[in-house]
């Protein structure tokens, strides 16, 4: 069975969405089959980044309503055989989404794929609650700034009430994708730095993508960072992330910095 990993925020525009792409490229370059599930009903951007908005036919809504059979609705990526997509409706609303219309689809993915990965829409509502409601795992994006960090604390508290696992009485792996960062606006007080963010939050620190026009480029090209430009600083960043996710030990270095942080970042854990 695979595993459901939901990329996740409490504020909009933090990256969630190129985060969702960037890691399941990766993933499918180390020959796992990832599939990626967009549940931002009504807006739907993650077939745009990955380039596939002119072959949507059918989407999540449709193969939960019967419409369309779920083999329909899935996009294979032209550049990765193994990488696919489950777009998003952009013409209905989250309420088209049904609690046992979603766990089917999750179960049945789940069978087929290595990594389902939800795109979760940002907030508290019900969109985000039914994204991360499967989950094994939580990515949760985070920008350097208090009140992306203070929303990111509200989705830990969702992600340990309302999720399945949760319910069960187990804990929901979280990790923390600090994205736009910026040493030296950190340093100038511009920004939170890595350190106040993780006090804040308490998980462990999956990775730190640096600001950078790599990201906005490829998001225009229609590919995920990962694939764009994979020697640009944003996708060996999002490439660490991905081997940290998969259970390995990689040391995490601060961008514009030298030094490693593997113990003091990567070992914290939630208390």
């Amino acid at each position: 069975m695979g595993k459901v990993v939901v990329v996740t925020s409490g504020k909009g525009g933090v990256g969630k969405t190129t985060s969702t792409a960037a890691l399941g490229a990766a993933l499918a370059m180390r020959n796992e089959k990832v599939v990626l599930v967009d549940f931002d009903v009504g807006l739907r951007n993650l077939d745009l980044i990955m380039g596939a908005e002119r072959r949507v036919v059918y989407d999540l809504v449709n193969v939960i309503q019967g419409d369309a059979k779920l083999t329909q609705a899935l996009i294979r990526d032209k550049r990765l055989e193994n990488l696919f997509l489950l777009p998003a409706s952009q013409t209905r609303d989250k309420d088209a989404l049904t609690p046992e219309g979603v766990e089917w689809v999750i179960g049945e993915l789940k069978r087929y794929f290595d990594w389902v990965i939800c795109d979760s829409p940002a907030g508290i509502e019900r969109g985000a609650q039914l994204a991360m409601r499967h989950a094994d795992t939580a990515v949760i994006v985070t920008n350097p700034e208090v009140s992306s960090v203070r929303d990111s604390d509200r989705i830990i508290g969702l992600l340990d009430s309302k999720t399945v696992k949760a319910e069960q009485g187990q804990r929901i792996d979280k990790h923390l994708l600090l994205t736009r960062y910026d040493s030296a606006r950190a340093e100038r007080g511009d920004m939170l730095k890595v350190d106040d963010v993780l006090e804040i939050l308490s998980i462990p620190l999956l990775g730190i993508v640096p600001e950078s026009m790599d990201v906005l480029k490829a998001s225009n090209l229609g590919a995920p960072v990962t694939l764009a430009d994979n020697k640009s600083a944003p996708a060996m960043a999002y490439f660490d992330a991905v081997r940290r996710l998969a259970g390995e030990e990689v040391p995490i270095t601060i961008p514009g910095t030298k030094a490693g942080f593997f113990g003091k970042f990567f070992g914290r854990r939630a208390a």
